[in-house]
């Protein structure tokens, strides 16, 4: 299975970096292509002085067009998008395939002082759901926001579904570097599955913080070890993954058997 990162910073409304890449990804045979988040929007704290109407704008021109490049290249684009729903805001990851537009509303989301998208944003809150899961050609993919990857309650889901890869759009920044490599990589071992994060790059400027969004977009086995990674660039990351060696990691480790012989 072949899938790629396409590490970016905020497009604003253009989207001719998005068709390049579209076109080189296709011509490399990927089946998958995942964006960090918020580069079909400004970041979070920009949003909070932009308008409604904006806001609508631009989900309207991003859809249009990410429907139009996932059928015109036959390749699966997993994006995340803040959409409107009846003059309120939703922070949600849509898939666009060749044939069909799905959407995940992510579930949990930071409630920090300086960061607060819990309150800004409509999600709703309640109990945890299985994510959005999809297969492509036999390969089963859950999809999650990058907050949500420090949740047991939203991995049991995705071990409820016996998912091979996690996509991770992310968006993170300040002096988390070592601690996001340390996440994925214990995540991806102990359920053995492969982790392909996706962040942004680029920066944005407040009074108090500059928000230096660093990359490091990166693929992590079912065996817990990084296996590709990108630095702080502008770049587009292609990479293989293997149905059977999920399943060899999850025989040799036996994770999954153990808790089975457990269960009432």
């Amino acid at each position: 299975m072949r899938v790629a990162v396409l590490q970016l910073s905020s497009q604003g409304m253009s989207s001719t970096k998005l068709l390049n890449y579209v076109r080189i990804a296709h011509k490399k045979g990927v089946k998958i292509l995942v964006l960090g988040e918020y580069i079909l929007n400004t970041f979070f704290k920009e949003l909070e002085n932009i308008s409604i109407a904006m806001v609508q704008e631009q989900a309207t021109h991003h859809i249009k067009i990410l429907k139009d490049l996932s059928s015109s290249y036959n390749i699966t684009i997993i994006a995340p998008l803040v959409i409107v729903k009846k003059k309120q805001l939703y922070k949600t990851i849509a898939k666009f395939a060749p044939s069909s537009t799905s959407y995940y509303h992510q579930q949990i989301l930071i409630n920090y002082p300086h960061w607060n998208e819990e309150k800004f944003f409509a999600n709703e809150i309640k109990p945890i759901e299985a994510p959005l899961v999809f297969k492509v050609d036999g390969f089963k993919f859950g999809v999650i926001n990058g907050f949500e990857l420090h949740f047991d309650k939203i991995f049991d889901k995705l071990d409820a579904k016996g998912v091979d890869c996690i996509l991770v759009p992310s968006v993170s920044t300040f002096d988390s570097y070592e601690r996001w490599k340390t996440l994925i990589c214990n995540r991806a071992f102990t359920h053995n599955v492969y982790i392909l994060r996706a962040n942004r790059i680029g920066e944005f400027q407040d009074k108090e913080f500059t928000w230096q969004f660093y990359g490091d977009s990166l693929l992590a086995s079912p065996h817990g070890e990084i296996l590709n990674h990108l630095g702080n660039q502008e770049e587009l990351m292609i990479v293989d993954m293997s149905h059977t060696k999920v399943i060899q990691a999850r025989r040799l480790w036996g994770f999954k058997e153990a808790i089975k012989k457990r269960e009432l």
